[in-house]
């Protein structure tokens, strides 16, 4: 059985046909899906370009093929789309097909209403808030509450009728998108393979100095709060601690924010997308703490790799993160006073951070791929079960 799954991220596609991805979602991400279905079709925008991008790697491949949709970016260019984007959805399932959506998603969206009206068995991974993707200071457009109570209520009802539901959080996302499907699960998306994890938990003798603070952060949005974060280092700087920031990432903000963090230039560095791997965790390794100012959040792939490299962490009250991170760790989204105080208080306590880093290491475990596959294969398992038996009852009915 081939499974449909639907995505967000923007592709790239060379005149050979090949589709190449420059960040996440390379060939080997759809492996899970392949140890349960005999194929994959993933559904997703595409660009057409002349050569892969620097760093680009393959994403499709061996049993995993792609159903091109028109390329936009943003509300504006997909409502002039969205005619051939419509014609592009309309044809991407087929009836022996199991389907899987991530949502909040448009392309989702757009697939989901034929299913349900055909009665075509499909299943929801739930990825993120749509209600807090788009609250106050998360998104600049002019259409912002408008998008926040559409896109809120279309999520609501989605996962009220799917048959099936996953959860990348264990609590969060429940609560405000509750199922009543016949299969719910709660399995996050970030998979650690064994060479990603930290031998033991740092050691801090003596306060660090300077202290080298972390993040990772697509800057195409601003509620990854890296503004927040550039206003608490200057706070940082103004009582007294020595700081210096790195930010991997990289997106249409990246020149604003540089534009902002110009009074503390020289404490601040933006070195935009590193590949995933080792170029990521040889970065984290030498810093000596990670913060995450989000607004929003799922469950943060960024902050579960910062913990399994042992580093302590800092991060918002938000989405997924406070099943990570206990209270004593978090403040407020949005407040750069609150967070300049937590840097503070934890830069100055080498005692603290040496616990935060054995506790985070410890809390990192819960995500190492052999556990979260179990709940992941079950779950499509029951989405294929679910699937034939349709299709079963489909053929007796003609």
């Amino acid at each position: 059985m081939n499974a449909v799954i639907s995505q967000e991220h923007r592709f790239d596609r060379t005149p050979d046909g090949a589709i190449w991805t420059q960040a996440a979602f390379p060939r080997s991400y759809f492996g899970p899906y392949l140890e349960v279905f005999d194929s994959v079709r993933v559904v997703a925008r595409v660009r057409e370009v002349d050569a892969p991008p620097l760093k680009a790697k393959r994403a499709d491949g061996d049993r995993v093929s792609f159903h091109a949709v028109p390329y936009y970016v943003g509300p504006e260019q997909f409502l002039v789309n969205w005619r051939r984007v419509r014609r592009a959805l309309g044809t991407c399932v087929e009836k022996t097909d199991a389907v899987i959506l991530r949502v909040q998603s448009q392309i989702a969206a757009g697939i989901e209403p034929k299913l349900y009206r055909t009665g075509h068995p499909y299943a929801l991974e739930v990825m993120c808030d749509p209600f807090e993707m788009f609250a106050r200071g998360c998104n600049y457009h002019p259409l912002r509450p408008l998008f926040q109570w559409m896109f809120y209520r279309q999520m609501k009802k989605q996962c009220a009728r799917a048959p099936a539901v996953s959860y990348v959080t264990e609590q969060s996302l429940q609560r405000r998108y509750p199922s009543r499907g016949a299969v719910a699960a709660s399995y996050s998306n970030v998979e650690m393979p064994a060479e990603a994890y930290a031998p033991a938990p740092k050691v801090y003798l003596a306060r660090p100095d300077p202290v080298h603070l972390i993040t990772v952060a697509s800057l195409d949005q601003p509620y990854k709060g890296v503004d927040t974060l550039i206003k608490a280092i200057e706070i940082c700087l103004a009582s007294d601690l020595d700081v210096r920031l790195t930010v991997l990432g990289d997106g249409i903000l990246r020149k604003e924010l540089e534009a902002q963090a110009s009074r503390v230039a020289d404490r601040v560095r933006f070195l935009g997308h590193i590949a995933s791997g080792l170029g990521v965790r040889e970065l984290l390794d030498g810093a000596d703490l990670f913060v995450l100012a989000s607004r929003t959040e799922g469950t943060p792939r960024a902050l579960i790799e910062a913990m399994a490299r042992a580093l302590p962490c800092v991060c918002s009250a938000v989405g997924g993160i406070p099943e990570l991170l206990p209270a004593c760790d978090l403040v407020s989204a949005g407040d750069p006073s609150a967070l300049a105080a937590k840097l503070l208080e934890v830069a100055r306590s080498p005692e603290r951070m040496q616990a935060m880093s054995a506790r985070n290491l410890e809390r990192a475990q819960h995500y190492r791929g052999e556990a979260l596959q179990r709940e992941r294969f079950n779950f499509y398992r029951r989405l294929r079960e679910i699937t034939e038996s349709w299709l079963q009852d489909a053929r007796r009915s003609q």
